[in-house]
């Protein structure tokens, strides 16, 4: 405890949150990823029986990531681009101010802050609303990914464009530009997400038409890696929770926070730093 960075603070309760404690938090994290879901679950088995006696499954998520033609940014299950504003992994100045922790982290230098949430969308809610309103709501065309306005994917937000009637091109409430650097003080987080699908069960909206019933249990597992969390993922998540138009579709309701150390140097293991010093 007493070699806890500072920046590795518990998350707050945000508005909305419908969290489930058995599906959130625990002390250790383990991501396996592979082209073949079986590979990848084979080895997760392969790492808690070595832990056995010593560390117990709290819980898992699957999730899968649909890679688009060429090498493009992947879509989420709303059928929407999902991480075209990410800062770019080949610019190691972003990396650097965004997602590396840097010589304030101690041992945690080289390393990065992981942010994980289960986020079920209300898929039936959203399969039967009309196009142009699905475009509001995230504030990008569906097809291109481009900003409500604009031509092309990547090209920056015109936060100030409004259209014929004087009303801002992109909604005041859309997704995408609530969650913007330009309406965070610069704050920007590396999002690396998947897609879930756990089958259906009994669920109530929280939104009209405040639907119950057996619905999909699907939706998004977000994971964000970011230099401090108190700057990035808190930051940005408030400023959503409180005005995201999304949030009619959507429900967190799992959470946790992890410290993820840099690699391991040639003849040495992760997490060196913290331990050969206790």
């Amino acid at each position: 405890a007493a070699r806890r960075p500072e920046a590795l603070v518990d998350l707050p309760k945000f508005n909305g949150d419908q969290l489930v404690p058995e599906k959130s938090g625990g002390d250790l994290s383990i991501q396996a990823c592979a082209d073949d879901p079986q590979v990848a679950f084979h080895a997760i088995r392969q790492l808690a029986a070595l832990a056995d006696g010593i560390a117990a499954v709290r819980w898992v998520q699957t999730g899968f990531a649909s890679g688009a033609p060429g090498g493009g940014t992947p879509r989420n299950l709303m059928g929407f681009k999902d991480g075209t504003n990410n800062p770019s992994p080949k610019d190691p100045a972003l990396m650097s101010q965004f997602v590396w922790v840097g010589d304030e982290g101690g041992w945690m230098k080289g390393g990065s802050y992981l942010v994980a949430r289960r986020i079920r969308i209300a898929l039936e809610h959203w399969d039967k609303t009309e196009l142009g309103f699905q475009q509001e709501v995230v504030g990008r065309y569906k097809d291109s990914g481009a900003p409500l306005g604009q031509k092309q994917e990547f090209e920056p937000m015109k936060l100030d464009a409004v259209d014929k009637d004087g009303n801002p091109a992109i909604p005041d409430s859309a997704h995408s530009r609530v969650a913007s650097a330009q309406e965070n003080d610069g704050a920007r987080i590396l999002r690396r997400a998947y897609s879930y699908n756990d089958g259906a069960n009994f669920t109530a909206e929280r939104w009209p038409p405040w639907r119950q019933g057996i619905e999909y249990d699907a939706g998004l597992f977000f994971l964000a890696y970011q230099r401090d969390p108190r700057s990035g993922f808190i930051r940005i998540n408030k400023k959503l929770a409180a005005m995201d138009m999304m949030n009619q579709y959507i429900t967190h309701v799992a959470s946790a926070i992890f410290a993820c150390p840099p690699g391991a140097r040639s003849g040495g293991y992760i997490g060196e730093a913290l331990f050969a010093g206790l």
